[in-house]
């Protein structure tokens, strides 16, 4: 009888357990988007990533092993110390099982660490700098829509070989800006040009002129703007007053997407180069998504937005196949699991975190080429991912030596 009564009670905990492994571990699954909704950077993510990180659960079916998916979002106004509070709040006491999106490298970088400390998935599909995947780099952190490696192999190479072959930077003065001047000066140097000068201005700024009139003093052919959002818009508005283009210097939005194309607007846009993970009319499923984000935003979308889709996407997939949202299994699943989807097609994930996947060298249209609204781009080339971001192995992430 006691025999009998133990194996019993043994079958009941490996039930019990069986039972839990395959659910989530407190009854739902919520994932947090946490992006600057009021500042320089709210057309670039903001409440349109929110929608995007929606859609991408309602695609789903709205639940993963068989309990509901919650989104919650924030504004951290582009302040690190306000996004590490919210983290941690959420990670703490509002069961946030994830955080995604994260524009600005600062933050990215803050609430990466805090992820790490807590054993929390971190998703950054805003944030720009390569240090999320090599010396801040965490087994629970991953980097999904670009990075400044990619920028710079994109529209710094496209401009090498244009001829463009000196460079004078006009750097945001926080974390991401050092990385994409960075990396495009490496990138600009092995090509044979050279770098003549930089100079660095506040986020969200409101006056350049005395940060370009250095830019055209110094005889450069190109002028890296490593900046993005409404900072490249106003220095490129600023830099048509100062005659610049038409006195042959050339301007490079290093970080601009088809939203801060549509803000500035195709008539002051026109002819630059840029490089983005996604375009909206590249092909019939592109903009089939494309259309259904439009009727619930009324803006076509970047690749912050369609990579937030995705990011969300793969991190149900990945729940659904470990059976659990418990960390380690999820984490472990998300290194593993190829990326198909409307942004990521045939991407794959290195062991520090980074999702290789193919970008886009575009040029803006002339008015006249427009066919339609949003058809801004001419897509120049395709570059594979292998090329776009730094090997893995090399990146300086302790997780992979």
């Amino acid at each position: 009888m006691r025999k009998n009564f133990i194996a019993s009670v043994a079958f009941l905990l490996a039930s019990s357990t069986a039972v839990l492994a395959q659910s989530a571990t407190d009854g739902k699954v919520k994932i947090g988007i946490l992006n600057d909704q009021s500042g320089v950077y709210a057309d670039f993510g903001g409440k349109s990533s929110v929608e995007a990180a929606k859609m991408a659960v309602e695609d789903f079916g709205g639940k993963v092993l068989d309990v509901p998916v919650e989104i919650v979002d924030a504004d951290h106004q582009n302040k690190a110390d306000i996004a590490s509070n919210i983290a941690r709040q959420w990670y703490d006491t509002e069961q946030v099982d994830a955080i995604m999106e994260l524009t600005t490298s600062s933050v990215a970088l803050a609430v990466q660490a805090i992820g790490k400390e807590k054993k929390k998935i971190d998703i950054v599909t805003g944030a720009a700098t390569t240090d999320l995947t090599g010396k801040a780099c965490s087994p629970y952190g991953f980097h999904w829509a670009y990075d400044t490696h990619a920028l710079a192999v994109g529209t710094g190479g496209a401009l090498v070989k244009q001829g463009g072959d000196s460079w004078f930077f006009l750097t945001a003065d926080y974390a991401f800006g050092y990385s994409l001047e960075q990396q495009t000066s490496d990138y600009v140097k092995a090509s044979g040009g050279t770098v003549v000068g930089a100079v660095r201005h506040p986020l969200s700024s409101q006056d350049f002129s005395s940060f370009l009139l250095q830019a055209q003093s110094s005889g450069a052919k190109v002028i890296g703007l490593a900046n993005a959002g409404l900072d490249t818009s106003n220095a490129i508005k600023q830099a048509a007053e100062f005659g610049i283009t038409q006195g042959g210097q050339h301007l490079a939005a290093l970080l601009f997407t088809l939203a801060e194309v549509h803000g500035l607007g195709l008539e002051a846009a026109q002819g630059l180069t840029l490089t983005e993970g996604y375009y909206w009319n590249r092909d019939d499923e592109s903009r089939a998504f494309a259309k259904k984000f439009f009727a619930r935003t009324g803006k076509m979308p970047n690749m912050v937005h369609t990579g937030t889709y995705s990011a969300v996407t793969q991190y149900l997939k990945v729940v659904q196949k470990a059976g659990t949202d418990e960390t380690e299994a999820v984490a472990k699943q998300l290194h593993e699991m190829p990326v198909d989807d409307v942004f990521g097609r045939g991407g794959t994930v290195g062991a520090n975190g980074r999702m290789i996947h193919d970008m886009y060298l575009l040029q803006v249209k002339k008015p006249s080429e427009s066919k339609e609204p949003w058809d801004y781009f001419n897509v120049l080339a395709t570059i594979p991912g292998k090329e776009a971001y730094i090997d893995p192995a090399k990146s300086g992430c302790d997780l992979v030596k």
